[in-house]
């Protein structure tokens, strides 16, 4: 697999951590081609990479993951690299204060469309050797409090990761999970805000208890994510496949 001639396809590769791992690989020679749910954060990043191509969809609905399957042969002819990066937060509740429709809708965002996606993906991987990255977290590796929903589909995710590594070894397709603290941005900021409420809390507060949880006191940065999903998918990791790896400051415990 030439490193010039890769072609990725990052979900949910609008913004945050996605985009990051898309500039990373693009800015590097590899041809991206990006799907999110929202077209103005795709067209946001088309201006940033233009040569970058496409697909607005919903990847909980398999007939639009199938239509990003369909563009990305037409556009590309193969698939190289995927990163499955969707997700969304879900509730910050106690257990008993989650409703099913809030459980249903993370589990089918965090989890399911992973699944869909990867079932497309798998026969293009097979015929390049390709590389599978998935989106894991901390919270797929520690115990996350008011976090039912979310920590379910994160430890679902390294299982799944675990379990495709042995599928598809004998085809040369290395699949491995990252599990990122939290990450600086938008995103952890409304995690605090939601968190704070639920627990009657600042949110700096909330923010420090955060930073309190690894042994050196930070947030992480996107790029460092797209770094690793980057090695993840060089010639330097080969005989890395099936490891879930924590980029996050070395976590303690996810309970404050």
């Amino acid at each position: 697999m030439e490193l010039s001639s890769r072609v990725v396809l990052v979900t949910a590769g609008g913004s945050g951590i996605g985009l990051a791992i898309a500039h990373h690989f693009y800015n590097r020679g590899d041809r991206v081609h990006i799907c999110d749910i929202d077209q103005s954060t795709i067209d946001s990043a088309a201006c940033e990479m233009p040569d970058v191509t496409s697909t607005c969809a919903d990847l909980t609905d398999t007939e639009q993951v199938d239509k990003v399957f369909r563009d990305l042969k037409e556009t590309h002819g193969r698939l190289d690299i995927l990163i499955n990066n969707v997700g969304v937060a879900g509730p910050a509740a106690a257990v008993e204060d989650i409703l099913p429709t809030e459980w249903n809708d993370t589990i089918a965002v965090d989890l399911n469309s992973i699944f869909y996606v990867t079932r497309k993906a798998v026969p293009m991987l097979k015929k390049s050797s390709g590389v599978m990255v998935n989106m894991s977290s901390t919270a797929g590796l520690f115990g996350c409090p008011l976090r039912s929903p979310y920590s379910a589909a994160k430890w679902a995710i390294i299982g799944l990761t675990k379990t495709w590594a042995i599928e598809l070894g004998s085809f040369g397709v290395r699949v491995n999970a990252i599990c990122p603290g939290s990450v600086s941005g938008s995103r952890i900021d409304k995690v605090i805000e939601l968190d704070a409420k639920t627990r009657n809390m600042n949110p700096s507060e909330v923010r420090e208890s955060y930073l309190s949880q690894n042994s050196m006191g930070v947030f992480i940065e996107a790029e460092n994510i797209a770094q690793t999903a980057y090695f993840l998918c060089s010639p330097s990791a080969k005989h890395i496949s099936g490891q879930a790896i924590p980029i996050d400051g070395h976590t303690e415990t996810l309970a404050s």
